[in-house]
């Protein structure tokens, strides 16, 4: 094997399958990345027992020469090594040469390096994914789906299930949660040409997010293919293999109020930043506890106290606050994640009492829902 590559593509390349190579891991072929080039190009494979990503470099983009293949072959080599060498190599191109033994020469400018690979034979084969529950999402789409509801699954192993997204398609509606059983996030969005019938799965936590920094800017639609223990996120150059968790997810459609007591309407930034503000006197005490009291006159009021710092109390104007007087308190952390995830728009707040889950969502768009298990400070 021998070929010659812009080192800027292939660094761009490592970037993305490096996400997926975990030093902890009982196949130690798997602290390595598999590198197989064509006269098409290079692809490049990383994985661990959760993911697995492949990226493809084509040896022409945009009538420019990125490769030159030499002559065809596979290797695999170790991920952090390689990746720290490709880095910090002098000049814009990298010869690669494979001989016998695996032994593999990485030479740019003057600089040269010599190191041990292994057989790409033994490296584990890609999952095989029948395509017939497929559909597209826009990478933009995804992307915030990602942020919407990611930063509220569990962290805790106790509960596996819940360290994941739940994604259920039915009637041509996506609808992802994810809960920590203190909150709960929820996005839903009609997409075009989903599969027949209802199925669903629990995507892990960590591969989402990991999805989402390999998307970045990207325009394009991503294809997504789910099968019973595995689903594929697929663009034009890279596949993301990642597994689904395992069990049922819990029913969380009865747990988001159809009826509620109170409703406020207010600037989301203006209670995002109060409640900001309260939560530097609130960190002082460990639960991060801050009180939202409703003052009469369209007005609310954020406060917090500890015992060691003092108190803070603000006043905010709301557009309208309907039904009942209400005094609750919450997690400014809690509230905080789920006002970023809402956007900064107008958000409408409801409540159905003192220590029942309330909701938010914006007053102009209620794809996205977050809910909150408030706390008992008496």
């Amino acid at each position: 094997m021998k070929f010659e590559i812009m080192r800027h593509r292939l660094l761009d390349g490592l970037n993305d399958v490096m996400k997926a190579v975990s030093s902890k891991t009982t196949i130690p072929i798997l602290t390595g990345i598999k590198l197989e080039v064509t006269e098409e190009g290079l692809r490049l494979t990383g994985g661990n027992s959760d993911i697995t990503i492949q990226t493809f470099i084509r040896a022409e983009e945009n009538g420019e020469q990125v490769i030159r293949v030499i002559e065809e072959g596979s290797i695999v080599v170790q991920a952090r090594m390689f990746y720290e060498i490709v880095r910090k190599l002098p000049t814009s191109y990298v010869e690669i040469e494979v001989n016998a033994h695996f032994h593999t020469h990485i030479r740019s400018g003057k600089s040269e390096f010599h190191i041990i690979g292994q057989d790409s034979s033994e490296y584990p084969l890609l999952p095989e994914i029948q395509d017939n529950r497929q559909f597209a999402i826009p990478a933009d789409l995804l992307k915030s789906l990602v942020h919407e509801t990611v930063f509220a699954i569990s962290t805790s192993e106790s509960r596996p299930i819940l360290t994941g997204v739940h994604w259920s398609l039915k009637n041509g509606e996506l609808v992802c949660v994810a809960t920590d059983s203190h909150r709960l996030a929820r996005r839903k969005m009609t997409l075009e040409q989903l599969p027949i019938g209802e199925f669903s799965s629990v995507i892990p936590g960590k591969s989402l997010s990991e999805l989402s920094k390999i998307i970045g800017d990207s325009t394009q639609s991503v294809h997504v293919i789910m099968t019973n223990q595995q689903v594929l996120f697929k663009t034009s150059n890279v596949l993301f293999y990642s597994r689904l968790l395992e069990g049922n997810y819990p029913d969380t459609s009865r747990l988001i109020p159809t009826e509620y007591k109170t409703t406020v309407t207010m600037d989301g930034k203006a209670l995002y930043q109060a409640i900001d503000r309260a939560s530097l006197v609130a960190r002082e005490e460990r639960n991060n506890i801050v009180q939202f009291t409703s003052l009469g006159d369209n007005v609310v009021e954020i406060s917090s106290s500890s015992a060691e710092v003092g108190t803070v109390e603000e006043e905010i104007s709301t557009t309208l606050i309907e039904g009942e007087e209400l005094k609750i308190s919450f997690s400014a952390k809690y509230m905080m994640d789920a006002l970023k995830a809402v956007g900064g728009h107008d958000v409408k707040v409801q409540f159905t009492g003192v220590m029942r889950p309330f909701t938010l969502k914006s007053v102009h768009d209620d794809s996205v829902l977050q809910l909150i298990v408030p706390v008992r400070t008496y």
